[in-house]
Parts: structure tokens; sequence; C-alpha cells
């Protein structure tokens, strides 16, 4: 009964009131990262959701399109601006994919939506995390987030899915808090991002 119905009307509920009450600050951060990306405040990706149906994801866009002379795009670190370092740090990031939640296409808590080219390289066990909707937050953001190893980060995917409930959704929701206040988890050993999952399991 949760996991079908209760769950997706606490979502359109929580990402509406959400949107309506943070409105002020995504305007405030649409209007200083189109400055610092040169007319380019959201990310857009493409990510698997549900069934591992693919849908676009939608971030602020914390770093610029910064080339080198090849024409390849230089490394993370060097192309995080300093407003996307902030914006990062204090997951205001994530906040445009509350139009996703409301959309349908994520929840507020559930596995994070990763990369397609990875769906060929899950084994089994680790598909299951497609069972249910991905989540801007979920149970490995709150053990670790990008600190922890890939096979950590979906070992508590399967688990969050495997025991989903108002209980635990109700724990992962009061936890982020702490965690984005902290800050805890963000990097991955000094890394902007986490390393890509290359299928070891």
């Amino acid at each position: 009964m949760y996991k079908k119905y209760i769950k997706r009307m606490i979502d359109i509920i929580l990402s509406l009131l959400a949107l309506i009450f943070l409105f002020p600050v995504f305007v405030i951060i649409t209007i200083c990262l189109f400055f610092a990306n040169d007319g380019k405040p959201f990310f857009f990706q493409s990510r698997p959701g549900l069934n591992e149906e693919i849908f676009k994801i939608i971030k602020f866009k914390t770093m610029n399109d910064r080339k080198d002379a090849k024409g390849n795009l230089l490394q993370d670190a060097e192309r995080l601006t300093p407003v996307g370092a902030f914006i990062r740090k204090t997951s205001l990031d994530e906040i445009p994919q509350l139009i996703n939640v409301l959309k349908g296409d994520m929840s507020i808590i559930g596995p994070r939506p990763l990369l397609p080219q990875y769906l060929v390289l899950y084994s089994e066990r680790q598909r299951v995390r497609h069972e249910v909707r991905p989540g801007i937050t979920g149970w490995a953001q709150v053990n670790g987030r990008n600190a922890i190893s890939w096979e950590k980060k979906f070992e508590l995917d399967t688990w969050y899915v495997e025991n989903l409930s108002l209980k635990t959704d109700v724990k992962v929701f009061l936890i982020t808090f702490k965690k984005v206040f902290k800050r805890e988890g963000i990097s991955a050993n000094g890394h902007v991002t986490i390393e890509p999952f290359n299928g070891h399991n």
C-alpha cells in the first residue's frame, strides 16, 4: 500500500510545497549560474529510472564547459566554478530534481539515478535498485554518499528496495538534513565526483 500509492502521494505534496517554498532561492541560483556558465544554468542528462526507463534528470549546472586545446572537456575540478562549488557543497544543485519528482520520474527518497551506460554492467542483484523510482536522496546517501565504494553503495540501495517503508523513508529524510548541514560524503577521497563504475562487484 505504501510503496504503490502513499509514497507517490507524499512525493507530489512534498515536492510541490518545496518548490513553492524554495522558489526565491531557485530564481537567485538560476540567475547566478546563468552568468557563471555562459547562459546555461541547468544541466540535463539521461538517467535510468523505474524499470530502467530513461528520463532526463534536471540539476543546476555547477561546472562550466571549458575545454583544452584539443577540444576536450577539462577535468571536473578545473571546470567547477566558485558559485558552483558552493551550490554543490550545500546540495542546492539538487533543487531542480523536485520537478522530476512532480513529473513522476523520481521520488524524494530512493536509490540515486546513475548513468545509462552502467546498466549493462550491473549484476542481477544490483538491478534490484531499479524496482523503485530513483530518489533525490536515499539510504546510500545518508550512509556515505560519494565517500563510499560502488559495492557498498549498491548493497545499501538493494537493502533500501527490500526494506522500503514509511519508517525507513522518514529516517532517511531526517538524516539527510543532518548530512547536508554537516556537508558529509559530498566528495570521494578529494575528487569532485565519484570515480566511474567499471562493473566490478
